[in-house]
């Protein structure tokens, strides 16, 4: 939904087994046997937000079939929010609102499925959706209390997918678990395959990196809404681009997995505003990031050059890729991002994003891909043009511009992926520890006593130390004493760390060894930076 949002908040996976104070235990992995690779297809909020109507959605689903969209994998077509009657029916059920779409909601879904198309629908899990809260649309026909009733009314409308948005600044994670998972089984209960969507961030706390949704959704939004905009500045809070976002998403790589999958908000292709680069840099990068490809433009009256995107055969096969991997971070800085995928067939793909003002080469190796041998070929997935390397995989890229390449030849291991583990001082025998599992930025670490919580799992992502969504940082300019802490992740160098044979954790931008305060072991010792030593109160060890 395109709303105005509350303050940020993020965070990462719970760790196996664990309960932090304000988290949820992990329910049952959900496997309901649908989005086992990520969705595609369209949806009606970015270009008619509640402007829609049965025409309108038939006439779009028209257009998907008559511009090819429909067979080169386009499925969903997904009525956001303001379809609904603003009251139930005397039994309580929902209805569709009754001029806006005359014939029904099984008709629409009906007439969808006559096209070889799916059907998806939006609801709320509270009391309002998300129009109706900001009283752009009246009624109040949440779900809240309605569930079951609700799932069993989608299932007999023959819906294929439910995008559920929270869109309320009330209630905790340990909440919004529990209420999401009541839709989860709902759907479940009735039988029939449908995806389900949710959205954890609206009016909200920024919940959606909180956590690894995959037990409760097939998607699950991690970030704030997107907007028609290539760089906000905003880290995780409205309104934000489409550089802001891969911000956010590219560290969550660990989560992607055939039926679950990170969503970063759809697709602003085709809409007007962005760069041609920059729509392609988008398009490729959610192709890699195995993202949900939902388009958000006018199907009707796309570009020629837009369809040239939407279309691309190789990246939506990319997209689209068995095993249902995220790309991992290989390189991150202010000015590029590199990332690699594993496909089935044990090629990588490999995106080379230029984030900066100018164009400039980017470049990786075979090996950091996970590639081992002599000769490799690469095709590039906007040309097609087909090249040989042996070794070296490299491209001029211009401003905002994304260059991908499909790296076959030689033998694969696994490219990184982040991994998470717990940092344990050898001074003291104790983790670094967020303390009380905070998420300002500023947060200070300290060492404690060695619990496997959250809040003491450091998820290794390329050069980044993450916890609980945020990143292990050196404030600008840091000299010896600076404090260490937490910030929102941002790729700078100031939140790049290398990891030395001896132990010690040394910041890229400052050269200072991440350091337990005058040696001391009691819990709650804060930690910060200082003048590498290895000495015993700078060592860490991994487990």
């Amino acid at each position: 939904m395109r709303r105005l949002r509350t303050a940020l908040l993020t965070g990462l996976l719970l760790a196996a087994g664990t309960v932090t104070a304000g988290f949820a235990p992990a329910a049952q992995a959900l496997d309901n046997g649908v989005g086992r690779t990520p969705p595609m297809g369209w949806n009606s909020w970015n270009t008619f937000g509640c402007n829609i109507s049965e025409s309108l959605i038939r006439q779009m689903a028209d257009s998907m079939v008559s511009t090819g969209m429909r067979d080169a994998g386009y499925q969903y077509v997904v009525v956001d929010d303001c379809w609904f009657n603003p009251n139930r029916d005397s039994a309580g059920n929902l209805q569709g609102d009754p001029t806006r779409f005359p014939s029904g909601m099984k008709a629409l879904g009906d007439y969808l499925h006559g096209k070889g198309l799916k059907f998806g629908l939006y609801e709320a899990p509270l009391d309002k959706t998300c129009a109706q809260y900001f009283n752009s649309y009246p009624g109040a026909t949440g779900s809240q209390g309605h569930e079951a009733q609700d799932a069993r009314q989608f299932a007999a409308w023959g819906v294929d997918y439910l995008k559920y948005d929270w869109c309320s600044p009330t209630g905790t994670i340990n909440d919004q678990v529990s209420t999401f998972a009541k839709m989860r089984d709902a759907l479940a209960a009735t039988g029939r395959p449908i995806l389900y969507s949710i959205n954890s961030n609206s009016v909200h706390a920024k919940t959606g990196p909180q956590r690894n949704w995959g037990d409760v959704a097939n998607i699950w939004r991690t970030t704030e809404d997107i907007q028609l905009s290539w760089d906000t500045g905003q880290t995780n809070g409205y309104p934000m681009g489409v550089k802001n976002i891969v911000d956010v998403n590219v560290p969550l790589a660990g989560y992607a997995r055939p039926g679950g999958f990170n969503d970063p908000d759809m697709m602003e292709v085709g809409r007007g505003t962005l760069s041609d680069a920059e729509q392609r840099s988008h398009f490729a990068l959610w192709a890699v990031m195995a993202s949900p490809l939902i388009a958000g433009n006018d199907i009707r009256s796309m570009s020629s050059a837009t369809q040239t995107i939407l279309k691309n055969t190789r990246l939506i096969a990319i997209n689209q890729d068995t095993l249902g991997l995220q790309a991992s971070s290989i390189v991150a800085d202010g000015n590029q991002r590199v990332l690699a995928k594993r496909l089935a067939n044990d090629d990588v793909a490999v995106a080379l994003f230029n984030q900066s003002g100018s164009t400039r080469t980017i470049s990786t190796t075979a090996a950091a891909i996970g590639k081992s041998g002599s000769s490799f070929t690469l095709v590039d997935a906007w040309t097609g043009a087909t090249t040989t390397t042996s070794g070296t995989i490299s491209a001029s890229v211009p401003s905002h511009a994304t260059v991908v390449y499909r790296v076959s030849g030689g033998s694969t291991g696994n490219p990184p992926t982040p991994s998470t583990t717990t940092l344990v001082s050898a001074s003291s025998g104790r983790c670094l520890d967020v303390p009380n599992s905070a998420t300002t930025n500023g947060t200070q670490p300290v060492i404690w006593d060695c619990n496997g919580a959250t809040n003491q799992r450091w998820a290794v992502s390329g050069q980044t130390l993450q916890a609980l969504g945020k990143c292990l940082d050196a404030p600008i300019g840091a000299t010896a004493g600076a404090k260490v802490q937490l910030w929102d992740c941002n790729g700078a160098t100031n939140q790049q760390w290398t990891f030395g044979t001896d132990g010690t954790v040394r910041g890229t931008a400052s050269g200072l060894c991440l350091d337990v305060d005058h040696n001391l072991t009691a819990n709650g010792t804060l930690t910060l930076l200082w003048t590498c030593s290895a000495a015993a109160n700078q060592r860490w060890t991994r487990s």
